[in-house]
């Protein structure tokens, strides 16, 4: 199992948590666990509730919204990350392609993280509207 070193390695690189400090990623990294999990397991359901996001830390994952391959992403990508945040419902279905290694965190762990050192929770809320202002100037008028 990598070590949470590398797991901050991998969190740095997440746009979510790209202006957190050192510090403060190892303090998300250390509330995290590691899981392994087989080509063809699905991850989260679209439509249902999840409390978890994952950061694939080695393989390739497919985001399939309404049954239609939407995306295909590998090493560094985050997926789940909205009901991380707020306990809704998937927006898309995420199965592994490949054997991939995934960093999880709770909402729970999350949350934790951010009454112990609440400068991530500035970071994270900034990271969501630069996010959202890109999401934002694709949609056409």
């Amino acid at each position: 199992m990598a070590s949470k070193r590398v797991h901050v390695d991998h969190l740095k690189n997440v746009s979510l948590f790209r202006e957190c400090t050192r510090k403060e990623l190892e303090k998300i990294a250390a509330r995290s666990d590691v899981i392994d999990l087989p080509a063809g397991r699905v991850l989260m359901h679209e439509g249902m509730p999840g409390s978890e996001a994952f950061v694939v830390l080695r393989g390739r994952v497919a985001v399939r919204r309404g049954g239609r391959k939407i995306a295909e992403l590998a090493d560094g990508a985050m997926v789940g990350e909205l009901s991380l945040l707020d306990h809704g419902l998937r927006t898309a279905t995420v199965d592994c392609l490949t054997e991939c290694q995934l960093l999880v965190l709770t909402s729970g762990a999350l949350l934790g993280c951010l009454d112990e050192v609440p400068s991530v929770a500035h970071k994270l809320m900034a990271a969501l509207a630069g996010q959202l202002r890109n999401l934002d100037a694709k949609r056409p008028l």
